[in-house]
């Protein structure tokens, strides 16, 4: 079950303004991950349902976050049907995740309270899964659609909150360009997860970079 409810996952997400987007098969550098970011100031993250047997690795790290980051919000991503959806809430997903909008995932989740995020590519997307409960919309990719997308629609639909994925990068012209534009927040990958740094195990440089986005984000807000 859920440890945190929609209305407190999305607080979280909205008060820090970026969510950490990453997958690996291996449980322990999937928790070091977790506490590199949680110590860096993160307090949502999105574990993606991208390998075999990811279930097991996600089970694991919900309950090493309940220990050791408390306060942490742990979702899952890359959802897109109602059953998977179901086994993952079963898990202890805080919120759930998608690529695309599949109405089916929303009823699940509203069910037990749990944030659904689809992604979507067009304003008529967005307004389909604000209609069903989608309180935070995905716009993926991000770097397909762009800033212009995101200022398009907020101006005729100013209530919409939009987490943008998809080639964000942890600096500060792209994160402040995506803020002024008017997103809710930002999920980031693999530019906060460089390869070579998880193989090195370089978890301090992740803390780093998350604490270094937090700020440009904090600053692009005022």
């Amino acid at each position: 079950m859920a440890k945190f409810d929609k209305i407190a996952v999305l607080n979280k997400i909205g008060s820090t303004g970026m969510v950490p987007v990453f997958y690996h098969k291996d449980v322990e550098v999937a928790k070091k991950v977790v506490k590199a970011c949680y110590d860096g100031g993160v307090r949502a993250f999105e574990f993606t349902n991208r390998g075999d047997f990811a279930q097991e690795v996600f089970a694991e790290i919900v309950k090493f976050a309940a220990k050791e980051c408390p306060e942490m919000a742990i979702g899952i991503g890359s959802i897109v049907d109602p059953a998977t959806a179901a086994m993952y809430l079963q898990l202890g997903a805080n919120f759930v995740v998608g690529p695309l909008f599949n109405p089916e995932i929303a009823k699940v989740c509203n069910r037990r309270s749990v944030a659904y995020t689809p992604g979507c590519g067009s304003v008529s997307e967005v307004g389909f899964a604000q209609e069903v409960g989608c309180d935070l919309c995905k716009v993926f990719p991000g770097d397909v659609y762009g800033t212009n997308f995101v200022k398009g629609l907020m101006a005729p639909m100013p209530w919409s909150k939009l987490m943008v994925t998809g080639g964000v990068e942890p600096t500060k012209e792209n994160l402040t360009a995506w803020i002024k534009a008017g997103v809710f927040c930002v999920g980031m990958g693999s530019k906060l997860f460089p390869k070579d740094k998880v193989a090195a195990e370089d978890w301090a440089y992740v803390t780093a970079k998350c604490e270094e986005a937090l700020g440009y984000i904090a600053e692009a807000r005022k």
